[in-house]
């Protein structure tokens, strides 16, 4: 460093009155100097400091650290604030933690803003331990000082470690609480951020809302919805950890209904905000909710921001509306890995595996680099469309060309993609290869294909595997049953539905629904509760009269019963999808879609019956089952009756 020891010599007094002087107005003024050459000097000098630390400043906030130590190199004077400066520009530069360390060892006054900022530079890019070490060699600790190591403990998980150090700390404020609070109710150890919650002397909106977020990401709703009622203040990460709670814990109505509330308490929501409230109507397959949450945004600064897009991108794919998602795709400026992952991923789920596909090139030859999660879009896109060698090519490709270890859904995708192929046996040699256990998902994914198949060896030795990793998995028993079901082999099924009632089992009950102006009406096969149920029959035995005129012949296997073959052609025409597929004809103005959803996959019979309906009636008809979209038009479906 260039020093100038004459003037320190001589005015002692100049550093301190520098550092003041950064965030206050000069006290050099006409009012309390005289001008003498000296005190000419000195001001000139304080000005160029103050000057350079400025533009120090201004090049560290636009990212530009050459620019900001070319000042700091030439500056003849520099204070304490000039070097926390630069200090603070390359500790929060991700691969400049040795630039940081060179230039605090070189301080000549370092300070409690010195030490503080470096043990962050620690935490981020030397680990816990290090910064451990660190701090315990600072040679002045401010409460600032004792929180950061906390919060850092607390980050890395080890709360012991971090109940240690704030027992030992000199003073505490709300910020060590809250660190403490929060510590423990993102780890789910309640018991104790509740008694720590209890005995804070101050709970700020901090504390209450660490409590709300464990209390949501334990589960308990009623108690996060309690403290919420009884929080003095909150703010909007309060009420962003409600709504996404909310949705998380599969009650999106709730969320939806909070975010009403929320406007119209004059709160403004953020692109959190917006993102937790697109994901509740995807969930809950509300287009209509979801264009007017768009307008909405449209009439914001919100409509310019990536993550917001990028969420409604996946809201109207996840709903049906895959052209309108196009054309936001297409329209956002600025887009991410993520915005890229929902497009693919749209394109996969409804079935369009080659735009998916040369949506990956495109990613690809913008220097956008691929993440696991591409993979996954990619790897579900060659699934539906049958690409199995394609399929096989970038899964390989995954580990070899990107380092990309394979994760279990990767492997799900791929035992999918072999097992729909009739691939059975390679589909069981890769399971047995994978590098970890089997997780349920793949030995359900397994069965389902078996039944596709009818491979009933396979599929008793895929349910029973899958009911080793989960003996209260419904799927298990479920599929099982339903593979005997197709092979007539009702004594079996018999014993698996037996099983099940002995394990208490509960099958969870299969529905479809659709949305008519604003409202969402839910339908189960056999439904008797509908206000409007004859209307619908009167329609579906219309139309069963003129799609066997045009050539349908339900597929009796199907019909999950061991009835006569009369009552199994009901049962198959009172199927939900069935229903909620003619409530809609009746209810929906001619020309317009019809997009039904279903909670499990799509039927057989039902599949067979929607291409003769959307023919019939001239009309498109969209369904959403558990894996993917149908697009239904003139008689034909987009899966290519392959899914």
């Amino acid at each position: 460093m260039i020093r100038c020891p004459q003037i320190h010599s001589q005015f002692p007094f100049l550093n301190a009155l520098l550092q003041l002087s950064y965030h206050r107005h000069s006290f050099f003024s006409t009012s309390n100097l005289k001008y003498s050459d000296d005190n000419w000097a000195i001001g000139k000098e304080l000005n160029e400091v103050k000057s350079s630390n400025r533009m120090i400043t201004d090049y560290i906030r636009t990212g530009d650290l050459n620019s900001a130590y070319n000042v700091f190199q030439n500056m003849s004077i520099r204070t304490t604030i000039t070097w926390n400066s630069m200090l603070t520009g390359y500790s929060k530069t991700p691969g400049r933690f040795e630039d940081a360390r060179q230039l605090f060892d070189k301080m000549p006054q370092p300070d409690i803003v010195s030490y503080n900022t470096m043990l962050n530079c620690y935490i981020r890019n030397r680990g816990i331990k290090a910064a451990w070490a660190f701090f315990n060699q600072m040679l002045v600790r401010d409460t600032a000082s004792w929180n950061t190591m906390l919060s850092g403990l607390c980050q890395n998980g080890m709360m012991d470690q971090a109940y240690q150090l704030f027992d030992e700390m000199p003073e505490k404020n709300n910020v060590s609480w809250n660190v403490m609070i929060s510590g423990y109710a993102a780890r789910g150890d309640l018991i104790l951020a509740e008694k720590l919650f209890g005995n804070a002397p101050v709970k700020c909106v901090v504390a209450w809302t660490a409590m709300v977020t464990g209390y949501m990401k334990a589960r308990k709703v009623d108690l996060a919805e309690k403290l919420f009622d009884e929080m003095p203040e909150r703010n909007l990460v309060t009420w962003n950890t409600m709504v996404s709670g909310y949705v998380e814990n599969g009650r999106a109505d709730d969320g939806l209904k909070l975010f009403r509330t929320m406007v119209e308490t004059g709160v403004k929501p953020n692109s959190s905000t917006i993102s937790s409230v697109l994901l509740g109507c995807s969930n809950l397959s509300l287009l209509k909710l979801g264009k007017q949450v768009h307008q909405f945004i449209n009439k914001s600064p919100l409509s310019s921001h990536t993550m917001v897009n990028t969420s409604l991108i996946s809201m109207y794919c996840k709903c049906g509306d895959l052209e309108t998602a196009c054309k936001l795709f297409h329209g956002t400026l600025r887009k991410d890995i993520v915005t890229w992952n929902a497009m693919i991923s749209g394109y996969a789920q409804h079935g369009e595996g080659d735009k998916a596909l040369l949506l990956f090139d495109t990613m690809k030859k913008e220097g956008i680099k691929p993440d696991w999660i591409t993979f996954i879009g990619v790897l579900s896109a060659c699934n539906h469309a049958g690409l199995v060698t394609r399929g096989i090519q970038y899964f390989d490709s995954m580990q070899r060309d990107y380092n990309i270890q394979p994760k279990p859904d990767h492997f799900t995708c791929m035992v999918d993609l072999l097992g729909r192929a009739g691939k059975l046996v390679e589909a069981l040699n890769l399971i047995k290869s994978m590098p970890f256990k089997p997780h349920p998902a793949i030995f359900g994914t397994l069965l389902g294909a078996c039944r596709v198949h009818k491979n009933l060896e396979l599929a008793e030795y895929a349910a029973r595997n899958l009911l080793e990793c989960d003996p209260s998995s419904t799927v298990g028993y479920v599929q099982l049953a339903n593979v005997y079901a197709a092979m007539r082999k009702w004594d079996r099924v018999s014993t698996v539905r037996r099983s099940m009632k002995d394990n208490k089992v509960v099958k969870f009950p299969g529905y479809s629904w659709i949305e008519i102006k604003n409202s969402v009406h839910e339908f189960r096969s056999g439904d008797r509760v509908h206000p409007e149920l004859v209307l619908i029959h009167e329609k579906l035995n219309q139309l069963e009269e003129k799609m066997r005129v045009a050539g349908y012949i339900p597929v009796l296997e199907f019909a999950l019963h061991d009835v006569g073959d009369e009552q199994k052609e009901k049962l198959l025409l009172w199927h939900s999808e069935k229903l909620a597929i003619a409530y809609g004809l009746i209810k929906m103005a001619e020309g317009v879609p019809i997009r039904v959803f279903k909670n499990l996959r799509a039927c057989g019979d039902c599949h067979e019956a929607t291409k003769f309906i959307s023919a019939i009636e001239k009309r498109e008809i969209i369904v959403r089952d558990n894996s993917r979209f149908h697009h239904f038009k003139d008689g034909r479906c987009s899966c290519g009756d392959y899914w």
